[in-house]
C-alpha cells in the first residue's frame, strides 16, 4: 500500500536537503517526484542544478496547481503543518506525510530513532561513535544534517540506521517504529509552531515510540517531568535513565560511576570524570548512548573507550580558540532557551555570552539566575537584541550588535584574561544566517581572525 502511493506521482514541498533526498527517493522506486518551493530560484540555485541533473520537476517562488496533482505529498521539516499548501492537500483528501516517514517505508535495517529538546545531536553522534567502534555497521542521519532519504537507498539489512530526529520530522509520521527510540528532554522549544502548547510540542515528541510494540524500546530521562510523562503511555518495553536507580534496568550514577544494567546484567561502564565531553547534561547523553549500545550488543570495555575519547561535535560547545588568556566557544546549536541552561552550568569562570536571533517565543526566566551568577556581559544580537537587551537589563552588562562581526569584536572588548566567550543563542538563524551551521562556522571565522 504505502510503496503502491510512491510508485505514482509525488509532491515534494521544501527543495532543502531533505526535500531533494525525498525527490531522488521516490524517483528510484518508480514514482514520478515534483518539487516545490516558496524561495525563488536564485535561493535555492544549488538546489534547482541538481533537481535538472536528475531529471526531476520542479518549481519554485510559490506552490501552483500542480502540487495538488499528486496522490502523495512529502512535506520538509520546515514546512508546518499549518502551511496552506498543507492544509489544502489535507482538504483534499491527499495523504501527507514527512520525509522521515519515507525514508522509513525503505530502510531494510533496523532504527535507533533520538529524539529531545536538547542532546540528541551529541547522544546521536555518540551513538554512532559507539556502534562504529564496535564495528556495529551503521549509518548516521537524520536532523543531524544527512536525510534519512538519501541514505536508505543505500542501506544493507546488516546495518542500524541510527537517527536524530526532532519533533518537525516526527510530525506526520504514521508508521515510523523504530526498534530502539531515545527521549532525551522535552522542554519549551518551538513554542511559534506548536500554538505556546507544551502538550502539543510533547505529543509531537511522543511520535517516536507511538507504533512501537512488544519488542521494540524506549530508552527515557527519567529526571524529565515531560519525558517521564509521555513514556508512561508506551506500549513497548521502557528503560529509563537518570540520576538514581528507578528501575532494575537503566542507566544511574553509583558513587561517580556511570553504571547500566540490561536483561538484568549490572555494569559498571566508566567514572564520570573519566567521559571526556563535560558537563551533566554530557553525563545524560553518555547514559542514553551507553544504553543503546549495550542493547545491540556492545560490551562495557568498548563503551569505556569510545566515552573517555569522543571529543563531541561541531557548534555543541565546541572550543575554537584561546586569545590572550580568553577562551571561545562555539555553541551555534543552542537554539532554545534550555540548551542555553546547560551551557551556562558548563562552566565556573566569568562568561561573555553572544544571546538572541530569531525568537521563538522564548521564556527567558530560566536563566536568569544562572546570568546574575555567571555571566559578566551579554552581546545582544539578531532580531531579538532588544528582547535580550531589556529582559537582562541589570544582571549584566548589555551591549548590542548590530552583526556577528561586530558581536565578536564586542566580545573581545568586554572579556579579561580567564573569562569565556560563548555563543549560545537561544534563538534561531534564519535573521542573519541560513542555519545554526552556517552562523556557528560565520562565528569561529570572526574568532580565528581575531
Amino acid at each position: 500500500m504505502q510503496h503502491d502511493l510512491v510508485r505514482g506521482p509525488v509532491s515534494v514541498i521544501g527543495a532543502a536537503r531533505s526535500g531533494v533526498a525525498a525527490a531522488q527517493l521516490v524517483a528510484t522506486q518508480g514514482g514520478v517526484p515534483y518539487v516545490s518551493d516558496v524561495a525563488p530560484e536564485s535561493k535555492v540555485a544549488s538546489v534547482v542544478q541538481a533537481l535538472r541533473a536528475a531529471g526531476i520537476g520542479f518549481e519554485t517562488g510559490g506552490h501552483t496547481e500542480r502540487v495538488y496533482a499528486c496522490g502523495l505529498m512529502v512535506i520538509s521539516p520546515g514546512v508546518p503543518s499549518s502551511a496552506p499548501v498543507v492544509l489544502e492537500a489535507q482538504r483534499r483528501k491527499i495523504p501527507v506525510i514527512s520525509e522521515l516517514e519515507l525514508g522509513s517505508w525503505f530502510c531494510p535495517g533496523p532504527i535507533v530513532a533520538i529524539t529531545g529538546s536538547n542532546g540528541k545531536t551529541t547522544t546521536a553522534t555518540l551513538t554512532g561513535r559507539i556502534l562504529g567502534d564496535a564495528k556495529i555497521p551503521h549509518v548516521l542521519a537524520g536532523n543531524i544534517g544527512t536525510a534519512f532519504s538519501g541514505v536508505v537507498r543505500g542501506m544493507r539489512p546488516s546495518q542500524t540506521a541510527v537517527l536524530e530526529v526532532s519533533s518537525f520530522q516526527l510530525d506526520h509520521c504514521d508508521t515510523f517504529r523504530p526498534r530502539i527510540s531515545v527521549i532525551m528532554n522535552i522542554t519549551p522549544d518551538h513554542m511559534d509552531r506548536y500554538g505556546n502548547s507544551m502538550e502539543a510540542y510533547a505529543a509531537s515528541k511522543a511520535r517516536v515510540f507511538r507504533r512501537q510494540e512488544d519488542g521494540d524500546v524506549l530508552i527515557f530521562c527519567a529526571d524529565d517531568p515531560w519525558t517521564a510523562r509521555v513514556a508512561a503511555e508506551a506500549h513497548c518495553r521502557t528503560i529509563a535513565f537518570g540520576a538514581t536507580r528507578t528501575s532494575s534496568d537503566g542507566a544511574w550514577l553509583e558513587q561517580g560511576q556511570l553504571v547500566t544494567s540490561v536483561d538484568g546484567v549490572r555494569q559498571e561502564i566508566i567514572p564520570i570524570d573519566d567521559i571526556s565531553i563535560k558537563g551533566m547534561h554530557n553525563v545524560q547523553n553518555s547514559m542514553a548512548a551507553a544504553l543503546v549500545g549495550r542493547m545491540c550488543g556492545v560490551d562495557a570495555a568498548s563503551l569505556r573507550a569510545t566515552l573517555r575519547n569522543f571529543k563531541g561535535v561541531e557548534h555543541r560547545l565546541e572550543f575554537v580558540r584561546e586569545i590572550q588568556g580568553v577562551r571561545y566557544y562555539n555553541d551555534s546549536k543552542a537554539t532554545n532557551v534550555d540548551s542555553v541552561w546547560y551551557a551556562l552550568q558548563a562552566f565556573t569562570t566569568p562568561i561573555v555570552l553572544l544571546l538572541g536571533g530569531r525568537d521563538k517565543g522564548n521564556d527567558y526566566q530560566r536563566l536568569h539566575e544562572l546570568v546574575q551568577s555567571r555571566v559578566k556581559a551579554i552581546v545582544a544580537i539578531g532580531e531579538s537584541a532588544d528582547v535580550v537587551a531589556s529582559t537582562f537589563n541589570g544582571m549584566a552588562v548589555i551591549k548590542k550588535a548590530a552583526s556577528m562581526q561586530d558581536a565578536v569584536t564586542t566580545a573581545k572588548f568586554l572579556s579579561d584574561a580567564g573569562d569565556v566567550v560563548l555563543l549560545s543563542p537561544a534563538c534561531a538563524s534564519f535573521d542573519w544566517f541560513q542555519n545554526y551551521e552556517h552562523r556557528g562556522r560565520v562565528f569561529k571565522e570572526l574568532v580565528m581572525s581575531l
